[in-house]
C-alpha cells in the first residue's frame, strides 16, 4: 500500500479507451498453457514470499503502525510455517529485515529463482476507516468500471524509483491511460492465479473468520513482472481501528499467516495430483516452429488473432484449446497468435465468427509474408 495522494480517474475516458485499444489487439486468456507443464511435471518446488514495502517505503500508515512492518511478520510466519511442515518446499524471501527494494527487483528475485508461486504480503488502507476484511488480488483488469485504488496505490511505489519511466516502459501509475494495457495484455498463469486466490480467500472466511473480500483482478505492476502464477493479498485494513489492531497482534499475524499457509499447502496438493495424472502424457511437438510451405511474400493473407502474450507461448494445441494451425508472429515486444490464412477476406471473417465461440475476443488481422499488414491498407490494396 502507497498513501500518496491519489489522483482522480475519469473512467469513462478509461472506458472509451479501451474500447479504442481492442480494436487492435487481443485479450484471450489461454488457460491450459503449455508453459504450465513446468509445475504439473515438478510440482511446487519453490515460493517466493515478498513482503510489501520497507525501508523508506513505509507502505499505508495507520495510528500505530506502518504497513511494511505487519507485512514483514506475516510474511516471515508464513514462511516458517511452510519450512517447517513442507520439507520439500524451497522458500526464497524478497527481503527478511526492513530493507527498501525496489519493485522490479521483488520480481526478479521470482523468475531468477524460477519459482513456481509467487505470494505478496500487503495491509489495505482507506481514508474511510469503516471498511475491512480480506481480499487476494492477481493481475488483470476487468472490461468494466473498476476501482483502481489498490492498483494506484501498490504501483505507485515505483515513483520511488530512478528512472523508472524507462525500466517500465513508460508506465504512470496514475494515469488512466498506462493500465489500458493490462486489460490487453495476455496472462498466462491465470487460471492457476485465481485457483490459489480463492483457496487463500476460502481459508480467510471460513477458518480464520475474516470477512472475505474476494478474488480481485488488478493491473498491478509486481505480477505482471513475474512468470509464475502470483498473488497480492491485502491482509487486512490498517485504516480500520479494529483490524489494526487485530493486525499488531502476534496471534493476528498468525491466524492470518497459518490462513495462507493452509491454502498453499492445498493448491500444492491439487498441483501435484493433476501432475500425477499427466505423467503418462508425452509433450506434443512444438506445431508452430515447423517450417510452411514456401508463399510469395508479396501476397497477403487474412489470417484470425485469437491472442498475445509478452512471453512466447509454445503453439501447443493443447493451449489453444485444440487448433492446430496455430502460428506466432512476432511483432515489437509482443507475440501475436493466429489461425487459419484466407485470400478471401469474407472467407476470414467467416472463419473468425467460427472461432469466436471459443475466443470470443478474437479479431481478422491481414499478414504480408511474416508481418502483419494494417487491415484497412490490405482492403483497399486487394480491391484496386
Amino acid at each position: 500500500m502507497f498513501t500518496s495522494k491519489l489522483i482522480p480517474i475519469s473512467f469513462k475516458r478509461l472506458l472509451a479507451v479501451f474500447l479504442v485499444s481492442t480494436i487492435f489487439s487481443a485479450s484471450s486468456a489461454i488457460f491450459d498453457d503449455p508453459e504450465v507443464r513446468h509445475h504439473l511435471k515438478t510440482g511446487i518446488q519453490t515460493v517466493v514470499i515478498d513482503a510489501g514495502h520497507g525501508g523508506k517505503d513505509p507502505g499505508a500508515v495507520g495510528t500505530r503502525v506502518v504497513e511494511k512492518d505487519i507485512a514483514l511478520k506475516i510474511a516471515l510466519k508464513l514462511g516458517n510455517y511452510i519450512e517447517e511442515n513442507i520439507k520439500d518446499v524451497k522458500v526464497i524471501y524478497t527481503r527478511k529485515t526492513d530493507v527498501y527494494l525496489e519493485l522490479f527487483e521483488r520480481a526478479k528475485i521470482a523468475n531468477e529463482n524460477k519459482a513456481d508461486l509467487f505470494i505478496s504480503i500487503h495491509v489495505n488502507a482507506n481514508p474511510n476507516p469503516v471498511p475491512f476484511g480480506v481480499s487476494t488480488h492477481i493481475l488483470g483488469m476487468n472490461q468494466e468500471n473498476q476501482n483502481l485504488d489498490v492498483a494506484i496505490r501498490e504501483n505507485s511505489v515505483i515513483l520511488m524509483e530512478e528512472d523508472y519511466q524507462t525500466r517500465y516502459e513508460g508506465f504512470d501509475p496514475t494515469s488512466a491511460e498506462s493500465y489500458i494495457m493490462f486489460s490487453l495484455m495476455q496472462n498466462t498463469f491465470l487460471k492457476q492465479s485465481i485457483e490459489f486466490g480463492s483457496l487463500v480467500q476460502d481459508q480467510f472466511r471460513e477458518r480464520a473468520n475474516r470477512k472475505d473480500r474476494g478474488v480481485i483482478r488488478q493491473p498491478l505492476l509486481v505480477l505482471r513482472e513475474t512468470a509464475m502464477p502470483g498473488v497480492l493479498i491485502e491482509t487486512g485494513f490498517i485504516s480500520n481501528p479494529d483490524e489494526q489492531k487485530y493486525l499488531m497482534t502476534g496471534e493476528g499475524q498468525s491466524i492470518i499467516a497459518s490462513a495462507i499457509f493452509r491454502a498453499f499447502r492445498d493448491y500444492k496438493e491439487i498441483i501435484e495430483n493433476r501432475s500425477h495424472f499427466n505423467n503418462d502424457i508425452s509433450p506434443r511437438e512444438d506445431t508452430a516452429d515447423t517450417a510452411e510451405p514456401d508463399v510469395d511474400p508479396s501476397l497477403i493473407f487474412f489470417r484470425v488473432q485469437i491472442a498475445s502474450s509478452r512471453n512466447r507461448v509454445p503453439a501447443d494445441p493443447s493451449a489453444f484449446k485444440g487448433y492446430q494451425d496455430v502460428s506466432i508472429i512476432e511483432e515489437g515486444r509482443w507475440f501475436k497468435y493466429v489461425v487459419g490464412g484466407n485470400a478471401d477476406y469474407n472467407m476470414a471473417l467467416e472463419q473468425c465468427r467460427k472461432v469466436k465461440k471459443d475466443f470470443p475476443d478474437a479479431f481478422v488481422v491481414a499478414v504480408r509474408g511474416d508481418k502483419i499488414f494494417p487491415l484497412s491498407e490490405a482492403l483497399i490494396e486487394i480491391n484496386k
